[in-house]
């Protein structure tokens, strides 16, 4: 993903909630699951990881699009962006990277 995808890819995530939290128990296989479930629907998604759980959300962020193949856009604070291409449901079209030359 090169700079400019990603900066993109912030700006939309600026307009869009959370739809899921990392609590105390940090991320569960059922956690995993659902974002998992989520990518079905939706291209780019926003986490919020809790005051109570103790793990480093860059971590979580790690182990998550590991889980999912997926990428992370950007770890701020308390808040993680995972985007995944969807092959069904595109949605976001992304800024297309220059071509290097030969």
């Amino acid at each position: 993903m090169t700079s400019k995808q990603r900066a993109y890819l912030k700006s939309l995530a600026n307009n869009i909630e959370p739809i899921f939290q990392v609590g105390k128990s940090s991320l569960t296989p059922e956690v995993t699951e659902a974002v998992i479930e989520s990518f079905n629907t939706r291209e780019l998604i926003k986490i919020s990881v809790l005051k109570n759980c103790l793990d480093d959300p860059k971590e979580i962020a790690s182990i998550l699009s590991d889980r999912t193949h997926s990428e992370v856009v950007m770890v701020i604070g308390k808040k993680i962006v995972l985007y995944k291409e969807s092959k069904d449901h595109k949605k976001i079209e992304l800024p297309k990277a220059p071509k290097l030359p030969k």
